[in-house]
């Protein structure tokens, strides 16, 4: 798809994956402003960009465009070093002015005053985007504007101090904007003790080898790179804090090691988890780690990951004509949002240009592009902390997530169906797929039918994960929840094991305590027409032989009109049902109905033989073990 504004050409002597630069981020990042700013008010407070607004509000929306889009133009002119050939700091110095004259005014200009997060809450997040642009800009813009600005912005930022944040990655907001205010000399005991408190919750929200959840529960998501890792690492970097830079950014290496790899061939970053209309500030990480040096991949396979993504979404049309970010993924996609998002929310994504703070004479511009770590070789590695297992084939340049360690349940949260949310639930996704809207028929899905109710997924308890030399495992059990009649059934209860092999997918489920007459329902991966991929479902034990096909009309992020394949069986007490699954484009892998020889299972486990050489898989319960070879 087209793009409208102009690009550099390509240098595939350089890159010779994406064809991108470092001239080419400019000139997105120039582009995209540029489109922005036309929707903005005489006073440039506000950027009220055309669509639907979010549960927030227009006002809050306008802040929203003003403030992301301000961190990239914050990116772009720090990184080359003040020079500032369109002038975008002089239009924000300009907005800065105009907005905190009198915040909380029903004018054309004045910014919604920040108070606490179920009040108001919104315009707190947009504050830290509007404390970094101003910290990253300071020798250019904060320098030079009069005392009595400065002093407004500051009382208007100070909002995020003394109000409450959700009790998740928003308590870096006001650490972030604290951060900027001691950085120009405005600190005091109210700045370090904000601080002071995010950085212990902080510590209570890791749970080791880089992954933090996103606040008390088991959300492990994007948030990870685009907030829980970028905000204190870039702090510690921008204040030369180096026993921080060494604890924040080790944790990032050790994130990197494995979000690395959650990025297809293609460039595309995992479909999964809340805010996807962000899209390309899924590389955040990447970029900020190359930057930092807390990176265990190289500059080129950086650049190359984190450009791959870039164009991705460029060349899928997630602009539209006018040079706006949609809300969507490729284009427009309405089952992709959450309430909180409005005209403005894709320009998160500006996270992305992080990127553009390494100097052009960095090793992340000049050195070639190398491979993306899918582009390498195939890979299966098991996530323990965040409960995750990676699938990657270079054949075809899929990466799989298979989940049986995150959710979207808050701890103090019942679980209840009518919450069901298709991008935490499900048991698995890819680069290539996205789930199905709720209201459709849910793709990677084992269901519970009980008098004629299906159940969901909601709160995941880990039960494990590890993995071997070509393969790996991690399992998972949860309560079946039902959104009609009672909410659950006694007893009721289903352990599920993934073991990946090649790009095959074993799936194993006991299910414990099934009433007289249930039934289970297993789903695969959703395609649609015209794609070239084979999503393909085969049963193996406690399953009616045949897979029939479930047409899911509203489609995914990747396609208008999906198909989903899906098994059925009987269930009565205790008892085990396995299949195999494959998401592949057809050549990387032989049909899954000739992949396995002979399969035995019964109430305490199964055991697989593979055709292809043999081996043998032995999955057991009480306690979950498994073993491959």
């Amino acid at each position: 798809m087209s793009i409208p504004f102009e690009l550099p050409a390509e240098d595939r002597t350089v890159s010779p994956y994406t064809g991108y630069t470092r001239a080419h981020w400019e000139a997105v990042a120039d582009g995209l402003l540029a489109a922005a700013w036309r929707w903005g008010t005489p006073g440039g407070a506000l950027l009220d960009l055309p669509g639907r607004p979010s549960r927030s509000g227009v006002r809050s929306d306008g802040l929203e465009g003003y403030a992301r889009t301000f961190l990239a133009a914050a990116f772009r002119v720090a990184g080359a070093d003040g020079d500032d050939p369109h002038g975008w700091l002089e239009r924000y110095a300009g907005g800065l002015a105009a907005g905190t004259r009198s915040p909380g005014r029903d004018d054309t200009e004045s910014w919604p005053l920040i108070l606490d997060h179920d009040v108001q809450g919104q315009p707190m997040v947009e504050s830290a985007s509007v404390a970094l642009g101003l910290r990253l800009t300071a020798p250019w813009l904060w320098k030079h504007l009069d005392e009595g600005v400065r002093d407004r912005a500051e009382e208007w930022l100070r909002g995020a101090l003394r109000h409450t944040p959700a009790p998740n990655n928003w308590y870096l907001f006001p650490y972030t904007v604290a951060g900027f205010l001691e950085s120009v000399g405005r600190g005091d005991a109210e700045t370090a003790r904000v601080r002071q408190r995010a950085l212990e919750l902080l510590e209570g929200w890791y749970r080791g080898e880089g992954w933090y959840a996103d606040g008390d529960g088991r959300a492990f998501d994007h948030y990870n790179g685009w907030a829980l890792h970028l905000y204190p690492v870039l702090d510690a970097h921008l204040g030369g804090d180096r026993e921080a830079a060494g604890r924040y950014g080790e944790r990032l290496r050790a994130h990197l090691d494995g979000f690395g790899l959650l990025f297809g061939a293609d460039g595309a970053p995992l479909h999964f988890g809340r805010s996807l209309t962000y899209r390309f500030a899924a590389s955040a990480a990447v970029g900020l780690g190359a930057l930092t040096g807390h990176t265990p991949l190289s500059p080129g396979t950086s650049r190359r990951v984190a450009s791959g993504s870039l164009r991705y979404f460029l060349d899928r049309g997630a602009l539209d004509d006018d040079g706006l970010l949609s809300l969507g993924w490729h284009g427009p996609y309405d089952a992709t949002l959450q309430p909180y998002s409005g005209p403005a929310s894709p320009y998160w994504a500006s996270k992305a240009f992080v990127s553009l703070l390494a100097p052009a004479h960095h090793p992340l511009w000049t050195d070639v592009e190398e491979p993306a770590p899918v582009e390498a070789a195939d890979r299966v590695v098991a996530l323990p902390a965040p409960g995750l297992l990676v699938q990657a084939t270079r054949g075809d340049g899929i990466v799989r997530l298979h989940n049986h360690g995150t959710d979207h349940v808050r701890p103090h949260e019942g679980e209840s169906a009518a919450e069901d949310d298709p991008h935490y639930g499900r048991l698995a996704y890819s680069t290539r797929t996205g789930p199905t809207a709720r209201e459709n028929v849910a793709d990677n899905h084992l269901a519970v039918e009980v008098a004629g109710r299906t159940s969901t997924r909601r709160r995941v308890h880990p039960l494990g994960a590890g993995h071997g030399d070509g393969w790996g495992w991690a399992a998972s059990w949860h309560r079946p929840v039902f959104a009609a009649g009672p909410p659950m059934v006694p007893g009721l209860r289903v352990e599920s094991v993934t073991v990946a092999v090649g790009a095959y997918e074993l799936r194993v489920h006991r299910v414990v305590g099934a009433p007289a007459g249930a039934r289970v329902r297993q789903t695969g991966w959703a395609t649609g027409p015209g794609e070239d991929l084979v999503s393909e479902l085969h049963a193996l034990h406690g399953f009616d032989p045949e897979a029939g096909r479930v047409r899911a009309p509203q489609g995914t992020a990747y396609t208008r009109w999906a198909e989903v394949p899906r098994l059925t069986g009987p269930a009565d007490g205790t008892g085990v049902h396995v299949c195999l699954a494959a998401l592949t484009d057809g050549t990387t892998a032989g049909p899954a109905a000739e992949a396995v020889a002979s399969v035995a299972a019964d109430a305490t486990g199964t055991e697989v033989t593979w055709s292809d050489g043999g081996a043998r898989t032995r999955v057991s319960f009480d306690p979950v073990r498994v073993t491959h070879g």
